[in-house]
């Protein structure tokens, strides 16, 4: 098996990069990997996770893309390299019973990208494995949702028998994802309790807290924004406490420094990411957190024909300064391979420019209607505070420009209209 520019991984950069070089070059010379079958926008897994997003009806199948966008899909999880021969190892697929469907596959490239992505950093905190949920993936986010709805409908009966009852639910890390998770879970427990949830009131009956290390929630955004996030977490009865370092975690409670304790049904890790472990397996130069250490053109240092991007590559930007995992520094690398490869395949000389990280501002959603930011970031220097409506709509924005990188303008028009419509026929949070 063959593909000419071999693309592991499926998130937001690798996706795109593998869509546009598709329409362009074809399936004989483009080839995406992945281990899973259907593709989610991660930015999005805290409204799954909270019920809000019906993952079987946002998730975009790979093989559909790859047929629409003219590339090969390969199911499957990167186990493998071997960089001489150019070629990678492509792990069996079996079902849940352990019956193989598919066997382990070599897959030879003259390019390779990989894309692989983040996963969970625990610092060493005891219990933090065992006994939290991380948004890495949807089914770490489904995960999360059922067990909601179990919590939920226990603490419903103990409230109806008159007994103590309440739900407590601890986010760790007060990022971007866990300050999305915690307001998505507070307005979607409002609106659980208006289907069939009659005695809860989330209030008094639905107890989120959010602990983050630093100083202030949401460090490494403008002061602004991070007083303002703070203020409305406080504004929907969301508990915050910072300088909180944990300690160690059990089935039922956290544990931070000072001794202090945190009751706990329901724990989510969100407190920093790390490269997958693999990587560090494949003979590629990585950094102490497992990054693959790419130069300015995002190849990897002393491996011909092998790149990297997003998440797993440790990249600089112009300044020197590491590039921050985000969904916008894989979009603008997707675009930065894109036209590389593109050139290189009509026989064009490389445009000779290196990489250069953008920051075009952040955004941070506080549920359907409110969202909270900076814009332009530190390109000219500038940064303009957004909050409310007008953010929202930037904020949905990044979300459709995702879908037409993948899918197109027209199919993306169609697709946001008829989101709009689902959900005014049916139920505002996923009930099964």
């Amino acid at each position: 098996m063959r593909g000419e520019i071999v693309i592991v991984g499926g998130g937001a950069g690798g996706l795109e990069l593998a869509c546009k070089l598709g329409r362009k070059l074809g399936p004989s010379k483009v080839m995406l990997v992945d281990s899973r079958l259907f593709h989610i926008w991660k930015p999005s897994l805290h409204e799954v996770a909270a019920g809000t997003l019906d993952v079987h009806q946002e998730g975009l199948s790979y093989q559909m893309l790859a047929h629409d966008n003219g590339f090969t899909f390969l199911y499957g999880a990167m186990t493998g390299l071997d960089a001489s021969e150019k070629t990678i190892k492509v792990g069996p697929i079996a079902t849940l019973a352990g019956e193989q469907v598919l066997p382990e596959r070599a897959v030879s490239y003259a390019q390779l990208v990989v894309a692989v992505g983040s996963v969970s950093n625990y610092f060493g905190v005891p219990g933090a494995n065992e006994h939290t949920i991380s948004l890495n993936a949807t089914e770490d986010a489904e995960r999360f949702r059922l067990t909601l709805l179990k919590l939920l409908a226990v603490t419903e009966h103990q409230i109806a028998d008159d007994r103590p009852g309440g739900l407590d639910v601890v986010i760790i890390g007060g990022g971007a994802t866990g300050v999305e998770l915690a307001a998505e879970l507070r307005e979607a427990s409002w609106v659980y309790a208006s289907y069939g949830f009659q005695h809860l009131q989330p209030g008094r009956d639905v107890r989120i807290t959010l602990l983050e290390g630093a100083p202030r929630i949401l460090a490494p955004l403008p002061e602004r924004v991070s007083a303002a996030a703070h203020r409305l977490l406080g504004e929907r009865g969301i508990g915050v406490v910072t300088d909180c370092r944990v300690t160690a975690i059990d089935a039922g409670k956290v544990t931070d420094k000072e001794g202090n304790t945190y009751p706990a049904d329901l724990c989510v890790w969100a407190a920093g990411i790390r490269a997958p472990e693999f990587l560090s397996t494949l003979g590629l130069p990585v950094n102490k957190g497992g990054q693959i250490e790419v130069d300015e053109y995002l190849a990897v240092r002393g491996v011909a024909g092998v790149y990297a991007m997003g998440d797993c590559a440790a990249c600089v930007d112009g300044a020197g300064k590491p590039v921050p995992p985000r969904a916008q520094a894989a979009h603008q690398q997707a675009d930065f391979l894109l036209d590389s490869f593109a050139r290189a395949a009509a026989g064009k000389a490389p445009r000779g420019k290196p990489y250069l990280y953008r920051d075009y501002g952040s955004l941070v959603s506080f549920g359907q209607t409110t969202t909270v930011g900076s814009l332009m970031g530190s390109l000219k220097g500038l940064s303009w505070f957004v909050e409310g409506l007008f953010a929202r709509t930037m904020y949905v924005s990044l979300h459709l420009l995702h879908h037409r990188a993948i899918l197109g303008a027209m199919r993306t028009g169609v697709l946001a209209l008829a989101r709009f419509l689902i959900k005014r026929s049916t139920p505002l949070v996923k009930l099964h």
